[in-house]
């Protein structure tokens, strides 16, 4: 409905306006385009100029629902993406890491570690549940990954607090 508002707004008629996607009868101009993309960004919502950005956003949303949503266990991540959308994955991976600056692997690790953090914070699980609840071979593993990337242990982090999360859409 936001959206909508927003093209009725500014006078302009859609053919269709679904969740995620406005299909119009003909392009934008530039100036429209960016008068569109400056409203919609004031309400939180981004647009996506092309088919590439809808790829990066769709493999992150893949990796974030599948760690935040289920236990990772022996997750095959190249196998999961590539089937979700359908799509060779070296194909998929050189698109992510020319489009975002990281692979794909290390954007996985950097959502793991940010549930991991999560975990700690909730106090319920020991670090080595939590290491193979998120498909780490072993908590030494999950901590020297968790030390090379954060410049912490596990242990160090909990003790601090929640201060260091990110949220999942600054990563």
């Amino acid at each position: 409905m936001a959206v909508e508002n927003v093209l009725e707004e500014m006078k302009i008629s859609p053919i269709e306006v679904r969740l995620g996607e406005v299909l119009l009868e003909n392009e934008l101009s530039q100036k429209a385009n960016s008068a569109f993309k400056s409203k919609i960004e004031k309400l939180g919502f981004e647009l996506l100029d092309d088919k590439n950005s809808g790829l990066i956003n769709q493999i992150k949303s893949i990796i974030i629902k599948q760690i935040q949503n289920s236990e990772v266990q022996n997750l095959n991540l190249s196998e999961l993406i590539s089937s979700k959308l359908n799509k060779e994955y070296s194909q998929l991976s050189k698109l992510f890491s020319a489009t975002t600056g990281m692979t794909i692997e290390h954007f996985a690790i950097l959502q793991k570690l940010e549930k991991v953090k999560e975990l700690l914070i909730y106090d319920e699980l020991s670090l080595k549940e939590i290491a193979y609840q998120l498909g780490y071979s072993s908590s030494a593993h999950l901590s020297a990954q968790f030390k090379k990337v954060s410049g912490l242990t596990p242990s160090e982090f909990k003790n601090l607090g929640n201060s260091e999360r990110k949220s999942l859409d600054n990563l």
